[in-house]
């Protein structure tokens, strides 16, 4: 069954703008359903009084001075199932989330638990409360009245401006296009539609429009729902958000430490449209607005913007970002050479480019990418490209994978033209016998390696044979070269190498793989194997931990099936999940993976290097890349997800016979090892136009949060088939807490102008073993089996012996990480709020019952203890003495 939550819904198609909207819809009244602690629901009529002062319901067998609330009496008011009642079993299925608040109220903190038909009522009777319950005791008249607003002022003196003959009035089309600039991503038939309505409804058509039109359609199209509801939960003034209130809303709300006053005023003075509001210090709505559509406020952490990594590790310790055939801009078969491809490749921060050289019809080296004859590009023109743009987005080392197709002379052009175009840049120091590691990327800061094969130090001659690698041999095939080269009697093809070119490798010395233990006993660090996808994809399956180890020491390259002949590319996540560093990639071709690729090497300041998980580096570490459940050490997490609504999305590619509508849902999927890829999408927002509301939480258990990956899908809900209409991917280390907007990309992963998503993000661990925490504490407790951390037997007696006595102090720290986790869950619920809150939220939530409470029961924080106690001085009601209770357990 769909619940809808469109803010469109509203009686009369009322648009919830302002607090005096909300306040009329309270004054008018609505059905709402009471819910009993027996968990029976009741309609009854509530209506806000004429005075303000108090909140009835009707009909009611209680008196009409009992069937009432006052105002002055409300502690706080809760949106979603926040109370034990709405919690309770019976109930918890029977209406969405969004469509339910609580009412707490009185010195004995009683709860009015209360049931909406759609999410935009409880919107209305929620920030309506909140409204009166601030400002309740200072104005009870209605707000909107005398003084125009912060804004409307603002509003009033940009139409001033655009009012050039100063006759009170501007041509519709100017006044489309001042909006359409105050609010860039708008459709130019949105806001004239806007004007028409409003024109017809005041009875005054025309060409020109007035002052009070104007403001009043801007607070129409530009005010958005969402954003004015948290405004009011966090303003402790009438509309804006004080200096005071953005700093608890950084603070709380946003997970940022270290906010001084100093920062919000920058922020004021940065965001705030109105001259007032800056000199003042207030930040209105539309203020609000464009700091959270703001770079400064993106969910993508800005530390990972710039290099944030260690980068002194050994080479092996990185994933590295690596094309397959760069050069291609179309498939592999009915590809094209286009040298751009190299340029692009390398923009994008690829740390890997694979040249395969063969003999060119005038003497000198080419590349080929296709089965044309025609479509190759001189190796020196490809050598030249990539000098010039080898360290232009990053400065870590290049990698050249040369697959040599050419004959022994052509192979010394190639190499003179190495030597001689990149000079200095280029890689010959031989490799340290007595090292056990590769250099790290920032000793290689600037320079070129050559990987391929080399001649064994036995072989003297200016050339001689090694043994050949299979990359490269599908374009063989399709070339008609390959009989020419196939060895008698089956066995490993070999080839002639140059002296020249075998002496450009050095630290990536190409060699066939035979096994993991042959590797372990006789490859040198400075040696490399290529897998190819299916290889590589067996070992990932019979034996990860073996690979995961290997990759500890040595590098290792996957490359793509050669029957991709579409230049379709495999999921990368399958190989990184078991230490493979270089894993190929078709960047010629978007779609899932590449979106994979890009999102994930983003997260060291898109560098092309990523450092790998401890548990994948570390001497001493077991890990298997398949495992099903936590890993040892690496504590879990929760992903808290409220995809909330969406702004400006565009048309489905191609879908121009649709029409106008589209139907959005929104998809967020987990990549990561197999315990954590998870997929749960959003309700289809159903007639909602470029703007839908989904209001929906999603939530997902991360095991090895180093590796996961979250990706955004927004596709258009249609019978024929669901149409790709946006993404987003973003490693979930980049995440930042709070309410932030994503900024949506097309399939070919370019910037989507002014197209976003706005979400709640919310990480908290998960609370010991088994799956991920859903509900109350209430219906579990007892039911999960504790699981605790062992020890794995080595077989060696004397270490087995001294680890068998760490049993127990295992035992006692996993029950006491436990206890403090599931008091800590208790602690949130009596205070009204989810697991995935944090500690500051608790305490501002208690502090808000004292403040608004007239007999105000005082306790104290308690700071010159270890632990800062909260103290009751005197007596104290029921509920507050249960939330002290749990604090105390934590």
């Amino acid at each position: 069954k769909k619940k809808t939550v469109s803010f469109s819904s509203m009686p009369n198609d009322r648009k919830i703008n302002s607090t005096a909207a909300c306040i009329s819809l309270m004054l008018e009244g609505c059905e709402l359903k009471k819910v009993r602690s027996n968990s029976r629901m009741y309609s009854r009529f509530f209506v806000l009084e004429a005075d303000m002062r108090s909140v009835r319901w009707e009909p009611s067998k209680k008196d009409s001075e009992k069937a009432k609330i006052e105002i002055k009496s409300v502690k706080e008011v809760r949106v979603g199932k926040k109370t034990p009642v709405l919690r309770s079993n019976g109930l918890s299925d029977q209406f969405p989330d969004e469509c339910a608040f609580s009412i707490i109220y009185g010195d004995n903190y009683e709860s009015l638990d209360l049931v909406a038909s759609s999410a935009d009522v409880v919107s209305a009777w929620v920030m309506g409360l909140r409204y009166l319950v601030s400002y309740g005791k200072h104005s009870p008249e209605a707000p909107g009245t005398g003084h125009p607003s912060l804004r409307t002022s603002w509003i009033s003196s940009v139409f001033d401006l655009a009012d050039l003959e100063k006759s009170g009035r501007i041509p519709v089309s100017r006044a489309v296009q001042l909006i359409k600039a105050l609010n860039p991503g708008m459709k130019t038939s949105t806001i004239e539609l806007k004007f028409k309505e409003l024109q017809k409804a005041s009875e005054r058509p025309g060409m020109e429009v007035a002052c009070d039109l104007f403001v009043e359609a801007y607070c129409e199209l530009c005010t958005r729902p969402e954003i004015f509801f948290l405004l009011v939960q966090f303003s402790s003034n009438k509309e804006y958000l004080g200096v005071k209130d953005l700093l608890m809303f950084l603070e709380v709300e946003q997970g940022m430490e270290g906010v001084t006053e100093e920062k919000c005023l920058e922020i004021v003075s940065k965001y705030e449209p109105s001259k007032e509001g800056r000199e003042k210090g207030y930040l209105a709505i539309d203020g609000f607005t464009r700091y959270l559509l703001s770079a400064d406020c993106s969910i993508f952490d800005p530390q990972h913007r710039k290099v944030c990594q260690d980068m002194a590790q050994p080479l092996s310790h990185y994933y590295i970002s690596s094309a397959h055939s760069a050069c291609l801009l179309e498939d592999n078969f009915w590809g094209r050479s286009d040298i751009n491809g190299y340029i692009s490749a390398l923009g994008l921060g690829c740390r890997s480019i694979e040249l395969v050289l063969w003999d060119g019809p005038e003497g000198e080296p080419v590349v080929y990418t296709s089965p044309s004859a025609a479509s190759c590009v001189p190796f020196r023109a490809v050598v030249g490209l990539i000098d010039q743009h080898a360290f232009t987005a990053s400065a870590y080392p290049l990698i050249l994978c040369l697959v040599v197709r050419c004959s022994a002379p052509q192979q010394r052009l190639a190499a003179q033209c190495l030597r001689k175009t990149l000079g200095e840049k280029l890689y010959l120091e031989p490799p340290n016998p007595v090292a056990s590691y590769l250099p790290s990327p920032e000793q290689l800061k600037g320079r070129i390696l050559i990987k391929g094969k080399k001649l064994p130090p036995s072989c003297e001659d200016s050339e001689g044979e090694v043994s050949d690698e299979e990359e490269g041999w599908e374009l063989a095939r399709r070339l008609g070269q390959e009989d020419r080269e196939a060895p008698e009697g089956g066995g490993p093809r070999r080839v002639r190498l140059s002296r020249e070119l075998s002496e450009l490798v050095s630290l990536c010395q190409a060699v066939p793989f035979q096994d993991f233990e042959s590797s372990r006993r006789g490859q040198r660090y400075w040696e490399m194997c290529s897998f190819s996808e299916v290889e590589a994809g067996r070992f990932a399956n019979e034996c990860p931990a073996e690979l995961v180890s290997y990759n500890k020491r040595f590098l290792s390259r996957v490359y793509p099936s050669p029957m991709r002949i579409d230049a379709s590319n495999m999921n990368p996540q399958d190989f990184w999940k078991c230490g493979c560093q270089m894993v190929a990639m078709n960047y010629q071709t978007p779609g899932l993976m590449m979106d994979l690729n890009a999102g994930w090497f983003r997260q060291n300041g898109a560098c092309g290097y990523v450092l790998r998980p401890a548990i994948m580096r570390e001497e001493v570490s077991y890990f298997s890349a398949n495992a099903k459940d936590s890993l040892p050490g690496v504590p879990a997490q929760l992903l808290h997800l409220k995809v909330i609504s969406g702004q400006n999305l565009p048309k489905p590619k191609g879908s121009g016979a649709k029409g106008e509508v589209v139907e959005p849902y929104v998809c967020a999927e987990i990549h990561g090892i197999p315990a954590d890829c998870a997929e749960h999408r959003t309700k289809t927002a159903l007639q909602s136009g470029d703007n839908p509301i989904f209001d929906e939480s999603l939530e997902f258990q991360i095991n090895l949060p180093e590796l996961a990956v979250l990706r955004f899908v927004v596709l258009d809900d249609d019978y024929i088939g669901d149409e790709f209409i946006a993404q987003y991917t973003i490693p979930f280390e980049c995440l930042q807490p709070g309410y932030r907007h994503v900024p949506l990309q097309s399939l070919a992963g370019e910037p989507l102008p002014h197209a976003t998503l706005f979400v709640h993000v919310a990480i908290s661990d998960r609370r010991g073993g088994g799956k991920g925490h859903r509900r109350g504490l209430a219906g579990r407790r007892g039911r999960r089996v504790r699981e605790y951390t062992s020890t794995k037997a080595t077989g060696i007696k004397a270490i087995d012996e001294v680890f068998r006595t760490a049993t127990q102090p295992l035992r006692e720290a996993t029950d006491l990480r436990e206890n403090v986790q599931n008091a800590l869950v208790s602690f949130k619920e009596l205070c009204g709020l989810t697991p995935a809150a944090n500690m500051k939220q608790c305490i501002l939530t208690v502090s808000t019952w004292l403040l608004h409470s007239d007999s105000a029961p005082s306790v104290t924080l308690n700071l010159a203890q270890q632990y800062p106690l909260m103290e009751a001085q005197g007596p104290i009601p029921d509920l507050l003495r249960k939330v002290l209770t749990a604090y105390e357990t934590v």
